[in-house]
Formats: C-alpha cells, structure tokens, sequence
C-alpha cells in the first residue's frame, strides 16, 4: 500500500485509457501527458499499460509502508527511478513550469478497473474517484528491477501541428492560415476536457445548425464564441460544433502542461506519408 498524506488541487488515477467505448459515450480518458506517464512506467520497470497518478500543480506526498521504487516524470520530474525506504516520503512540489506530473511505483497503482481502464474520467467520472489525503493505495507486485536508463531529453515545446478538419468548409477558405498566424492565449477554465483557447475569433460562415457527430482525441472545435477550443482526453464522445482542425497526436503532450496565460500557436502538419494514417 502507499498511503496518500498530501494532496494539491487534483491527483488522479491513470493509465493508457478506455478504448473503443465511444460509441456508449464513455470517454477515452487516461494520462493527458502519454509520453511522461509511459516514461515513468519505463523507469521503475512497469507495463505500458500499468496505472500512474498524474498529479497537477504538485502538492502530493505519498508514505510508503513497504519499500518500493518510484518515479516522478513530467513537469518538474527528474524521470528516474528513486528508492522509498518504508516510512520514508515521496514529495511533488509544485513545478516551475508546466502543469502535470506522473508518479509510478513499481508493480503499478492496483485500483479496480472500470471498463477495463484504471483511468479516471473527469467528465462523466468513470472509473476511481480522485485521489484525497488519507487514501492507501493498493499496489501491484514489481514485475522487475528498474532497468538502466538514461532519460531522455524533454522534448521542446513548440506550435502545436494540425491536420484540416472535417468542418473545415464551414469557415472561410484561408481560415488555417488564419489558424496559424494567430498567437492564442490559454483560458483559465481549460481542463482535462479542453483546452480553452482565447485570441482571434474563427467565425463560421454558415449559420445552420450541425447534427451532432463523433469528435476525437485533438479536434479543435469552434462554439459560437468563436474562440477554439482543442478537446483532450476526458472530451464528450460526441460534438455539436464544427471542427476546424485536428492537433497531431504527437503534439497533444504540450496541452497537458501548458499553464492559463501561456501563449499557443498552431502550424500546419506535413501532409502524411504516402499510405500514411490521418489522425
């Protein structure tokens, strides 16, 4: 067990996702920063697949009652496997930048899946409830010791690539070079939902009404504010809004850790290799 002495403003329990229920309205979930969460998992000898917490703004301080290895990724981690003596405490301060960091401790976090995914869903709150102080939380057994690894280098941050979206003709011709020229700023209301841009307005110029339709991981849907807002992993499975763009899949991990007031750009994505799946 690790018990859950401390916690900031929202820790919660993750892993890869739930996959392939969209068409019941569960949302996908799982870790917002996949990169962080699967290298976290590397490091302390974890499955891909195992469970994580993903912690925002820092604040979490774990007691374990047993020794175990654990890894802090993400904002502010280090990204390598660290020793917690029995008694002994991990702290997550809060990171000088970025918004999320990941937690794993090997054998992974045990809780009980719900629809096969330990991830918890903040739309619909599918799956555990978020992590409180005073929690003890069941791990699983270690598969292995934590292998040699260097950590790679964080990637850098950059314009987030975008693909043209299914609703792109519902906007003037020019509107993804509009996209891309504008320097947007992110809202204080984004969460694992979407992230809630502010900056130039996209208007559309239809003014009928769009059935609703399936949106996925990434779409850049535009409300009648005009202002884009780029759904996450906890989106609604379905949208009533056009989708002017849709982020590149491996650009999603830069939404998981951009603060409220940062600025974000959009470039186009090269067009996908020949045979090549679109996001």
């Amino acid at each position: 067990m690790i018990e859950v002495v401390e916690v900031g403003p929202l820790v919660t329990v993750q892993d890869r996702g739930r996959f392939g229920l969209a068409h019941l309205g569960v949302p996908r979930a799982g870790a917002l920063d996949a990169p962080a969460a699967a290298l976290a998992n590397r490091v302390v000898g974890n499955d891909p697949d195992d469970a994580v917490l993903e912690v925002l703004l820092g604040g979490l301080v774990l007691r374990s009652d047993a020794g175990c290895w654990v890894a802090v990724t993400g904002a502010g981690g280090p990204g390598r496997a660290a020793w917690l003596a029995p008694g002994a405490e991990l702290r997550v301060e809060r990171p000088p930048t970025g918004l999320r960091s990941y937690v794993a401790v090997a054998g992974g976090i045990a809780v009980e899946p719900v629809l096969g995914s330990r991830s918890t869903d903040t739309l619909a709150w599918v799956g555990p409830a978020p992590v409180e102080a005073g929690a003890r939380l069941p791990v699983g057994e270690p598969r292995r010791e934590p292998p040699p690894f260097d950590a790679p280098r964080p990637p850098r941050p950059g314009p987030l690539r975008v693909h043209p979206g299914p609703r792109a003709d519902w906007f003037a011709d020019d509107v993804l070079d509009r996209l891309c020229a504008a320097a947007y700023v992110v809202g204080a209301d984004s969460n694992r939902v979407g992230l809630r841009l502010e900056g130039e307005r996209l208007p559309p110029r239809r003014d009928d009404e769009l059935a609703s339709e399936g949106m996925v991981l990434g779409a850049v849907q535009v409300p009648p504010s005009g202002q884009p807002v780029v759904f996450l992993a906890d989106h609604p499975p379905t949208g009533g809004y056009p989708v002017v763009a849709v982020v590149d899949p491996a650009d999603l991990w830069q939404c998981a850790q951009l603060r409220p007031g940062e600025e974000v750009r959009f470039t186009p994505a090269p067009p996908p290799a020949s045979g090549g799946a679109r996001p």
